[in-house]
């Protein structure tokens, strides 16, 4: 009995395979500061839950494999109070945003493929591309010069006649970086010169700070047939749990094409579906608090951090994650000593070993990612924890 090739080079997930010794941790009586997932500490609106509660059908039918036609006319109208006017066809959809990227790459690729993404990037691409048989052609960012990637030689550099898409998170996981209107311009003319598609993935759209403004590639009307948008309620409006996201595009034979693949796995969970259209229905003045409570996490942690010598980083614009290249030879085995031979008063982190969010071999081996999804108080302490545990880790 032989597994498949594509199986075997996967990877686990960086984010998620050290679970098990952070339980451990727990079930030994350590508090564990979990700074690893984008699992937002914020309460889910209330509208969620009162839609499941009116929820009053006798039967729990199969959904629409499109989605819930609530949930499809509440996603038109989130989109056309961000300036983009969706037909009720252009939209699907999804289990989550990952199943959105999953079927992209999968509608998208042959064999041998390409996909342009700038490194650091949210690991699950890679797993998506191979799987849909095709590779992740990376672009070498750095924190020292704040994570720019939208370069006409950059982009230029590493297109070839196997590449087919762009992939662009924005605002940054795992970095925070958030385009500007001329970096996005030049990769909608890039895009267009060179027929690639463009996948927006802006699940994090509304958390920009510093005053920068939110942005979508949906509004480059030139590209319309080349943007796909991926997006999701998990950390819009902290309801991971819910497993809905979607795919939004004018190209009417992608969208056409990817209603078979949305047909095979049947429908997305009806009840979901009904929560989140009254999530999509909140009034934007609903961000407000909220993306200021994240500004705030942002800062006390990127203080926090200042304080660990030798460490390096760059300030993030938008999302609700940091990546830093640690003092340490491999991230991976520091957090292990972290979660099975260190504490503080009883006390221990968490974070995602970062190497998996890179596509050059080799690269990132030192760097972690931490979500500041906590409260400000837990992310200091977390982040002392951190900084106490490398001196003692480096001093062995």
């Amino acid at each position: 009995m032989k597994l498949s090739q594509k199986i075997q080079e996967m990877q686990l997930s960086p984010i998620r395979k050290f679970v098990p010794y952070a339980d451990a941790a727990v079930a030994a009586g350590k508090k564990v500061y979990r700074l690893n997932l984008g699992q937002p500490d914020i309460a889910t609106p209330k509208a969620f839950f009162d839609a499941v509660r009116n929820f009053d059908q006798n039967v729990l039918a199969y959904a629409n494999s499109q989605g819930e036609a609530t949930l499809i006319e509440a996603l038109q109208n989130y989109y056309k109070r961000i300036g983009i006017d969706f037909k009720k066809s252009d939209i699907l959809v999804t289990n989550g945003g990952s199943e959105a990227i999953n079927m992209l790459m999968t509608a998208m690729l042959d064999n041998d493929d390409e996909v342009i993404m700038a490194e650091p990037f949210y690991t699950n691409y890679k797993t998506f591309v191979g799987q849909a048989g095709g590779k992740v052609v990376a672009i070498p960012t750095t924190a020292e010069d704040g994570y720019q990637y939208a370069v006409r030689e950059k982009i230029e550099g590493v297109i070839t006649d196997k590449t087919k898409a762009i992939c662009i998170i924005n605002p940054g996981n795992p970095t925070g970086k958030v385009l500007t209107q001329e970096e996005m311009q030049l990769i909608v003319d890039i895009a267009l010169k060179h027929d690639l598609w463009i996948i927006a993935d802006e699940v994090y759209r509304e958390f920009t700070y510093d005053g920068k403004e939110m942005a979508t590639f949906g509004s480059f009307k030139e590209a319309e047939q080349n943007v796909v948008i991926v997006d999701s309620v998990s950390k819009r409006f902290s309801a991971c749990g819910a497993r809905i996201g979607s795919i939004a595009s004018k190209n009417e034979e992608l969208m056409s094409n990817l209603m078979k693949l949305a047909q095979a796995r049947l429908c997305c969970p009806t009840i979901d579906m009904i929560g989140s259209a009254a999530l999509y229905n909140l009034e934007p003045e609903y961000f407000d608090d909220i993306k200021k409570e994240y500004e705030h996490r942002r800062n006390v942690s990127v203080e926090a951090l200042k304080e660990i010598e030798g460490i390096k980083f760059g300030v993030p614009e938008g999302a609700f994650y940091i990546t830093a290249q640690l003092p340490v030879d491999n991230a991976e085995d520091f957090l292990m000593f972290l979660l099975t031979e260190f504490d503080v008063n009883g006390e221990t982190v968490m974070f995602a070993p970062a190497g998996g969010f890179f596509g050059t071999p080799g690269v990132g081996q030192s760097d972690m990612r931490i979500a500041y999804v906590l409260k400000a108080e837990d992310m200091k302490a977390g982040i002392n924890i951190i900084k106490e545990g490398i001196k003692a880790y480096n001093a062995r």
